[in-house]
């Protein structure tokens, strides 16, 4: 602690020696303009150079400055060139900056390393960290959605899920979800990444950038680099977005007295008396007793500072997150921390790493209430006990705020992550670049459960207190989790100019292993007296020892790599980038297929460089482009089914124990594998092409960037039936085609020193087709979807409804041969035109997978005040209505039945309330409902401060903005919410979906 003392004793005491000895300080004033149109830049970032010491321009590109005679300022800003200009005794020093292009001369990830986006010849798209910290969210991928042409993003509005992504369509029948990289380690999500320390994201989207990666790069690769200090300056920065979040949009579902009336009449069209409602008669709306108005914070701080030898970053994060359904939220803490040294001039190290820890929510659903009757009270006082619902729900159905309310506190999750890595990198011979990377990622998660006893109360017509026990005796539970990856980079890259003759070179190997571990263990009470209901006692040792139940598993895999990747120009204007990857896997026994190669070449043509079109000024840029690849997919999910819906070793089946065997008066179970592996089963691959331009016009205001992709994934690995009592076999047998055009742009203009504005849209096409399975006629079912050669994967198959049978002579002209119908019935369609109404007559009734997605937004500035709003949307996909299908209980019913049949000519489109009429209850278009939407993303006004009054407050910068995230949707289906995700062969299916809220917070970014 003395010593400590006596540290910033002698750190006080330089700094104002400093200040004491400075000789010859002048105020140094002017203006930063740009070279094009003559305005004042605001933002440029003024420092002594050599120093920390430094200030922005404003708004009208004004800054004041005071610094020695003798000194040198620099003036930097993005997308403009960095001048360095000495003082020499002068008092005004006005600025003419010249500007770059951002899209053109921005310098991107790609893998294994970095290169300017102007040298590359396929699709990559770059998100800026600025733009991801000022939306509330804790997962940064869904603060790009609708954002990025050929990405397609569904959110989910409870705390810490991540969103559905899927990068130019599902390619596999086993998974859909892309590589993440976060400061180059591969991993599988970016939970623990804080969206304020991200610098920059990059989605990289076709063969050319994508094959370098191998056996993981079919599924598309969002890449994330974290922030680094800047030379010359230390920085704090303090971000806070501060809000709440509510369910905008209500299901439209019956009030007490329109069930009533509703459930009457069902009754007498089923035979049956009408209901007593003298014990429930209450008007309750469910969806207002389990919602709530839930409030948001992200805070984060940040330090960084650099010198030319030393770069270092730290940044601290606090989140927390209410859900939608009262007693559920989210508590999260990071900590990031990246140093960089420059030992010498040609060698440099340094170390990156984020620390994660989050309370998860106990996660709870909608249905229940959805689903209960609005006739039932919620709560009784006097019995302090939350009421049983009526006799014809309860013994299905529970009181949703039971659930709410008992089961708070009942659960502990905790997830803990270290992510880190170390790096060395040193330069020779001139020309060479040598670098090492050591990744890792060690995560453990932990849960405990206690299971109360749940006693509901029944009214009764004496007043005397009776009880439904829904949960009869007390359990605890725990389950831990442990994951742990470890990768290793070893690169060489060779960078050199041969006249008109560009070259970028990386050679090198790279290893990466992933294990996981999990247990899990339970008691019961058993005979004696109840577990205790609190969290001291919520441990596996209490309970009956006879009772204790215990599982785990783990798997462990690992792959080597070698890597090689050339990118080459001629003139700045003949590209050409080609890369080759071998992968080899522990996952396969067979040493013929446990190596596999990927690969791709791709070319442009950079037109404005050429001298036939130096007489076309307008344009600044023009390429064309195009790329094929090979890329890889180890994704093994539903196609080899097991415990946890992926199998890690695709060649080395489970034993399960399907049969057994009797000797003398013992059995004996017998084990078998859970299917036959092909000898020559490999990882799955895609041939991908893609053909496309990108286009700048007008001092780079104009933006344009196409593209037409195609992707067939051959070699899927698809799970084959058995013949004649043999085992189901897995083999690369499948195949899938995604196909579609992209198209981005923007028109980003300053008019004057005070208004300037932009304007950006992009738009994507998918056609997915699943080309091939195991033979024809083989189908996978995954509930309600379907997947089938001919059609698009996980497409709705059932009967199209022809209206609602209005008499017996309609009944009697198409007859219903699966079940008998009546006048009420949804009449379906006879598609083979044998005048009856068989299974024969089904068909694809919908697609889950859109036409096209789009997105597009508008920002504009007055002087220090900014307005922006963007917009996304998804058109011609269809969502298939679940929740209310299965009639094993009497649900409560939606406002549209109100219209429904109760005679001839009452109505084509509803049929009879009824649940004894099958028929209804088939899956049918009738419960097809349309999932196209456009929904206001983000909207946002911010004021930043200007230059006068940062500098009285000794402030670099300080921005305010109120934000509304979601806060309309245009949609026609009658759920939640029409963003509904899935697993790859089941998605767009709403069995009472978790609402996507709206939220609306007021940020501050202080920088000091």
């Amino acid at each position: 602690m003395r010593n400590k003392f006596t540290y910033y004793l002698l750190v006080v005491f330089i700094l104002f020696a400093s200040s004491v000895f400075a000789q010859d300080e002048i105020t140094i004033q002017g203006k930063v303009v740009d070279s094009l149109d003559g305005l004042g830049i605001p933002g440029v970032s003024v420092l002594i150079k050599g120093t920390t010491t430094g200030t922005q321009t404003d708004a009208e590109g004004n800054y004041r400055i005071t610094a020695s005679s003798d000194a040198t300022l620099t003036f930097s800003f993005i997308s403009y060139k960095r001048q360095e200009i000495p003082i020499n005794d002068q008092t005004t020093i006005n600025v003419t900056m010249e500007s770059e292009s951002e899209q053109l001369d921005q310098v991107v990830v790609i893998g294994y390393g970095t290169a300017a986006k102007r040298d590359l010849t396929g699709s990559i798209a770059r998100i800026s960290g600025e733009e991801i910290a000022e939306r509330p969210a804790m997962n940064p991928v869904a603060n790009i959605q609708g954002r990025v042409a050929g990405v397609q993003i569904t959110n989910s509005g409870r705390p810490g899920a991540q969103p559905d992504v899927r990068i130019r369509g599902t390619n596999s029948i086993n998974g859909a979800a892309p590589l993440y990289v976060v400061d180059g380690i591969l991993n599988d999500n970016i939970d623990f990444v804080n969206p304020a320390d991200i610098e920059s994201m990059e989605v990289l989207k076709d063969p050319s950038s994508l094959a370098i990666f191998g056996v993981r790069g079919a599924n598309g690769v969002i890449a994330i680099t974290t922030k680094k200090a800047k030379e010359g300056q230390i920085n704090f920065n303090f971000n806070t977005n501060t809000g709440f979040r509510n369910v905008a949009d209500r299901m439209k579902l019956a009030n007490g007295d329109q069930f009533r009336t509703l459930f009457d009449e069902q009754r007498r069209n089923e035979g049956a008396d009408p209901y007593d409602y003298s014990l429930y008669n209450a008007n309750t709306d469910w969806q207002d007793e389990i919602f709530q108005t839930g409030a948001i914070t992200l805070n984060n701080l940040s330090v960084s500072g650099a010198t030319e030898k030393n770069k270092f970053y730290m940044g601290l994060g606090y989140q927390y997150e209410e859900g939608m359904i009262k007693n559920e939220a989210l508590n999260r803490i990071n900590v990031t921390i990246n140093d960089q040294l420059e030992v010498t001039d040609n060698f440099r190290a340094g170390i990156n790493f984020t620390g994660y820890r989050a309370e998860l929510p106990f996660e709870r659903n909608v249905e229940g209430a959805i689903r209960a009757a609005p006739i039932s009270p919620v709560y009784n006082e006097q019995y302090d006990a939350f009421y049983s619902l009526p006799d014809f729900q309860r013994p299905q159905i529970r009181n949703p705020m039971a659930a709410v309310e008992v089961l708070d506190n009942t659960q502990v999750m905790k997830n803990y992550r270290a992510v880190g890595s170390v790096f060395a990198e040193v330069d020779f011979l001139e020309h060479f670049t040598f670098r090492t990377n050591l990744l890792a990622d060690y995560g453990f998660s932990q849960r405990r459960a206690y299971t109360p006893i749940i006693d509901l109360l029944i009214p009764t017509a004496s007043g005397e207190p009776d009880f439904q026990r829904v949960e009869q005796i007390t359990r605890v539970e725990a389950h831990q989790n442990i994951y742990s990856k470890v990768q290793t980079d070893w690169l060489l890259t060779y960078k050199n100019s041969f006249g008109d003759h560009n070259l970028t070179a990386t050679a090198g190997f790279t290893s990466y292993y992933d294990s996981f571990e999990q247990v899990a263990a339970g008691r019961t009470q058993g005979q004696g007296a109840p577990i205790p209901n609190d969290p001291r006692f919520n441990y596996v040792g209490m309970g009956s020892l006879d009772s204790q139940t215990g599982d785990g598993f783990a798997w462990e895999r690992a792959t080597l790599s070698y890597l090689v990747r050339g990118l080459y120009n001629y003139k700045g204007k003949y590209l050409l980038n080609a890369s080759f990857r071998r992968d080899g896997s522990s996952a396969f026994r067979s040493a013929g297929n446990r190596w596999q190669n990927f690969g791709s070449i791709g070319a442009a043509w950079v037109l404005s460089e050429e001298d036939f079109m130096q007489s076309l000024e307008f344009i600044n840029n023009l390429k064309l482009k195009g790329s094929y690849g090979i890329l890889g997919s180890q994704n093994t999910g539903t196609g080899a089914a097991s415990d946890d819906n992926e199998n890690r070793y695709p060649a080395y089946p489970i034993l399960v124990a399907n049969s057994s065997a009797v000797f003398g008066n013992a059995l004996y179970p017998a084990y078998e594998p859970e299917y036959i592996a092909d000898p020559n089963l490999r990882w799955e691959s895609i041939r991908s092409w893609e053909v496309g331009l990108e286009f700048n016009a007008f001092n780079n205001q104009l933006y344009v960037e196409g593209a037409y992709y195609n992707k067939d994934t051959r070699d899927m690995l698809v799970t084959v039936p058995g013949i004649l009592g043999t085992r189901p076999g897995l083999s690369n047998v499948g195949s899938i085609r995604n196909s579609g055009i992209e198209l981005a742009a923007s028109w980003d203009q300053r008019i004057d020193e005070d208004w300037s504005y932009n304007i950006s849209g992009n738009i994507t096409t998918i056609n997915n087709e699943v080309v091939n399975l195991a033979g024809e006629g083989y189908q996978i079912f995954d509930g309600i979807s379907r997947t089938t050669a001919g059609f698009p994967i996980g497409y709705f198959f059932g009967y199209e409804m022809d209206g609602v049978y209005q008499n017996e002579a309609e009944v009697a002209a198409l007859p219903n041969n699966i079940n008998p119908a009546a006048p009420g019935d949804i009449r379906f369609r006879d598609l083979n035109g044998d005048g009856v109404i068989t299974e024969a007559d089904r068909t694809i009734i919908g697609n889950p997978s859109p036409d096209f997605t789009f997105g597009f937004s508008a920002r504009v500035k007055y002087k220090q005040f900014d307005l922006g709003a963007e917009f996304m949307g998804v058109y011609g996909n269809d969502i298939f209505r679940n929740w209310n299908r299965q009639a094993f209980t009497q649900f409560n019913f939606q406002e549209h039945q109100l219209g429904r049949w109760t005679g001839e000519g009452s109505t084509n489109t509803e049929p009879l309330l009824s649940n004894t009429r099958p028929n209804n209850r088939l899956v049918s278009s009738y419960w097809i409902e349309d999932g196209s939407f456009m929904r206001l993303r983000n909207l946002q006004i911010g004021y930043n401060f200007s230059q006068e009054f940062l500098q009285k407050t000794r402030l670099k910068a300080l921005r305010v903005y109120l934000n509304a995230q979601n806060p309309f949707t245009w949609a026609r289906n009658t759920g939640f919410t029409p963003e509904i995700g899935g697993s790859a062969i089941s998605f767009g299916v709403d069995t009472g979906t978790y609402p996507v809220p709206a939220v609306y917070t007021l940020g501050l970014n202080l920088n000091f």
